[in-house]
């Protein structure tokens, strides 16, 4: 199911919505997936090759995309609450953004230093 929906090599989960007898298969991407798709790494075999370290990195703007993705999914009230998460993904994944740790820009959101558009 991946290949077809653009994820590959990336650990996804599938939807399959029923509508009367009618079966529809969608891919719903995590953030964790969203996030090493954005660092645009080469696809890698996931039993042969282990530990990998996600040293790479990324934009505000990706994080900015990604959030919009995730959005309905997300518990946050705002744009900006749905950021953070996805900056903590990122913390966890091992990668920057703008070249400093995600921590420091959701500190820098939370002071109102960075600012967040709502749409």
């Amino acid at each position: 199911i991946n290949a077809e929906y653009g994820v590959v090599s990336t650990q996804s989960t599938g939807e399959l919505k029923i509508q009367n007898r009618q079966a529809t298969v969608s891919v719903v991407p995590s953030a964790g997936s969203l996030v090493i798709r954005a660092l645009k790494e080469p696809h890698r075999d996931r039993k042969k090759v282990k530990n990998i370290q996600h040293s790479g990195n990324i934009t505000i703007d990706d994080i900015i995309e990604i959030a919009r993705t995730m959005r309905p999914r997300s518990g946050a009230r705002h744009l900006s609450g749905t950021c953070k998460e996805i900056l903590g993904t990122a913390q966890s994944v091992g990668c920057t953004v703008d070249g400093q740790k995600p921590h420091d820009i959701i500190d820098a959101i939370n002071e109102g230093d960075i600012e967040i558009p709502e749409e």
